[in-house]
């Protein structure tokens, strides 16, 4: 005797409950993979600053990795993405540090020159990281923000054989030709350099 076909509602039931009965931990998660794959230091979140805001490279083929450049926002962190992903603001980073969680976004790949320093040959040879916050509202610079920096910095030092030292990881207002102050007199070198090199 021939079986019925299941009707479509209940091979998706069927469907369902099998894949109920699978551990969670052991289905794919093709977002994860895809998160994985756009991002250059593991736990960033992928959102990416407007292709008209940098210019495609092969870093560090094409130009060395010298410098990090410390950068503080002046803006909300919403704000602040909202400015990379805008084509006419000509401006962008390479990642942007939360300020209450330290959460941490890629806007742009390493390997691809972010226009964040203002000297052309600083963004050609640098990461640049974005802090959330102002340089006068030291609030901002919270201990979650300065820990996964550091560690941010940290990995980037490793990967690119720096030094951790502030020879190599300035501050926006060390660029030659900048008129910028960041991150300001509130951003504690001394306690940044240490957490980088415990990191």
């Amino acid at each position: 005797m021939e079986r019925a076909r299941p009707t479509t509602n209940r091979r998706r039931f069927l469907k369902g409950a099998a894949l109920a009965a699978v551990p969670y931990a052991l289905l794919p998660d093709t977002r994860a993979g895809a998160q994985a794959q756009a991002v250059d230091y593991p736990g960033a979140e992928w959102l990416p600053a407007s292709t008209s805001n940098y210019t495609v490279s092969s870093r560090p083929t094409s130009y060395p990795i010298d410098y990090v450049v410390i950068h503080v926002t002046q803006e909300t962190y919403p704000d602040a993405i909202s400015i990379f992903q805008n084509p006419a603001k000509q401006v962008s980073i390479h990642y942007l540090v939360r300020s209450a969680d330290g959460h941490i976004a890629q806007c742009v790949r390493e390997n691809n020159i972010a226009w964040h320093a203002g000297n052309w040959d600083y963004n050609t040879r640098s990461i640049g990281i974005e802090h959330e916050g102002w340089v006068d509202q030291p609030a901002y610079f919270t201990n979650a923000l300065f820990e996964q920096s550091a560690k941010l910095t940290a990995a980037i030092c490793t990967k690119y054989g720096l030094p951790k030292d502030r020879a190599h990881i300035i501050g926006h207002y060390e660029v030659p030709g900048t008129d910028h102050t960041d991150p300001g007199p509130n951003w504690d070198w001394v306690r940044y350099i240490r957490l980088v090199n415990f990191a």
